[in-house]
């Protein structure tokens, strides 16, 4: 097993479980790809603005929600237009004191002929079946938005820049179908963020174990049938599953590399919180690069170690890459901190900045969610990129990979764990 990310830990749990030995490589020093996080001063930072949606049937399957103690972050989001902060929510999930703030939201934000459209929209996506939604004509999301007459503030103050960051693009050009399994999981569920931020995640997954198996700090370079060479030697293999990030695979597969969207976030820390929501917080009037904003500690509380808060921003694409790096980029994103929340930032701190080029793999029309994962030879491919750039596609991407190496070697394919067990085993 190559990679240690999600697609890969849940690939091996399902090979442990069937009593074959199995040897995860992993270059870095900690398992979870791209799914990190690390201590700061304190601050628990993910690498990266990331939650996980406890409504992903995998992650149902797989971990122990309960153990993770999730910490869900509002059904909302505060859209700054002009000088003002209105709030947009799901008034299913909002207490009907705040029933009046929604609906003076709605109607200053301009969102109210565009909400019923949208809103039957999203319920169809909630309530139909995966396979369903799969099965529909495919298109960029633009342009069923279009169909759906969705053309006005609506779209182009909230839900563009609010999918900007869900989909690391800003142009509509990602598929329908899965822009559509998105909004079923975000009816179903509500993004959260683990007690001990998301590397508790990949950790509950490699519990499922043994610890000999691990390799941590080992590099791949070449993987051939039934042999693997890495930083330390050569090993032997019945089936290699690369599980590695999308480019790394393709390099060591010969698979086409797929296209990539980036994303960078900047960490700050406030010693007083800008604001009281702890929802996300958008540009409607799009004066900045932020593309999202939230108060972390607001909804997860043991992000930060004390009163300060700490604030996630994440702008579109490789913040370094500019002329001017992080620092020019920071000092933008830092000026549309000030629009968006109506506070001075001058005073925060920064804390950590993650610019990541390849954050999310593209997922252009038409979706295919299964691409082929067995290559022949016994080598086998694994990763959101076979699948959905989620981490429900990753998750399942890795049961698919792990049942093609039991087929090929011959063995039987368990069923998939029932839904309703929902503890990690």
């Amino acid at each position: 097993m190559l990679g240690a990310g999600l697609a890969g830990l849940a690939c091996a749990r399902r090979l442990v479980a069937q009593d074959l030995d199995v040897a995860v490589v992993e270059a870095a020093d900690a398992v979870g790809g791209r799914v990190r996080s690390d201590r700061i001063d304190g601050f628990r930072v993910d690498r990266g603005f990331q939650l996980l949606n406890p409504a992903y049937p995998e992650a149902r399957r797989l971990l122990d929600l309960a153990a993770l103690r999730l910490q869900p972050l509002p059904t909302a989001v505060v859209v700054a237009r002009g000088d003002r902060r209105l709030l947009l929510a799901d008034p299913r999930r909002t207490p009907p004191a705040q029933w009046p703030r929604l609906a003076a939201g709605a109607v200053a934000a301009g969102v109210m002929p565009e909400a019923p459209r949208f809103a039957r929209w999203a319920l169809h996506a909630g309530r139909a079946a995966p396979a369903r939604l799969l099965s529909a004509e495919d298109g960029p999301w633009g342009e069923a938005l279009d169909r759906r007459r969705v053309r006005g503030p609506l779209r182009h103050a909230v839900l563009e820049p609010f999918l900007a960051g869900v989909l690391g693009e800003a142009d509509g050009s990602t598929s329908r179908r899965f822009v559509e399994l998105l909004l079923r999981s975000f009816v179903r569920g509500r993004p959260s963020l683990p007690w001990s931020g998301m590397q508790a995640v990949p950790d509950q997954l490699a519990t499922g174990l043994p610890l000999r198996s691990l390799h941590l700090g080992v590099t791949a370079t070449r993987v051939r049938p039934g042999e693997v060479t890495t930083s330390q030697g050569t090993m032997a293999a019945r089936a290699v599953v690369v599980a590695t990030d999308p480019v790394t695979a393709a390099r060591l597969t010969g698979l086409p590399e797929p296209a990539m969207h980036g994303l960078t976030t900047f960490w700050h820390v406030a010693a007083h919180p800008p604001t009281a929501s702890g929802a996300l917080h958008v540009d409607g009037d799009r004066r900045g690069p932020v593309v999202n904003t939230v108060v972390v500690s607001r909804s997860a509380r043991a992000y930060s170690p004390d009163a300060r808060a700490l604030v996630a921003s994440t702008v579109l694409g490789d913040a370094s890459a500019g002329p001017g790096g992080t620092a020019d980029a920071e000092r933008e994103v830092r000026r549309h901190l000030a629009t968006i929340y109506g506070a001075d930032p001058s005073g925060w701190e920064l804390l950590a900045v993650h610019a990541i080029p390849r954050a999310l793999t593209a997922m252009p029309p038409p979706l295919d969610p299964r691409r082929e994962v067995d290559l022949g030879d016994g080598l086998v491919v694994a990763g959101d990129h076979r699948d959905t750039a989620s981490q429900q596609g990753a998750l399942v991407s890795g049961r698919r990979a792990a049942d093609a190496v039991l087929s090929r070697l011959g063995l039987p394919v368990p069923p998939r764990p029932a839904l309703e067990d929902r503890r990690a085993r």
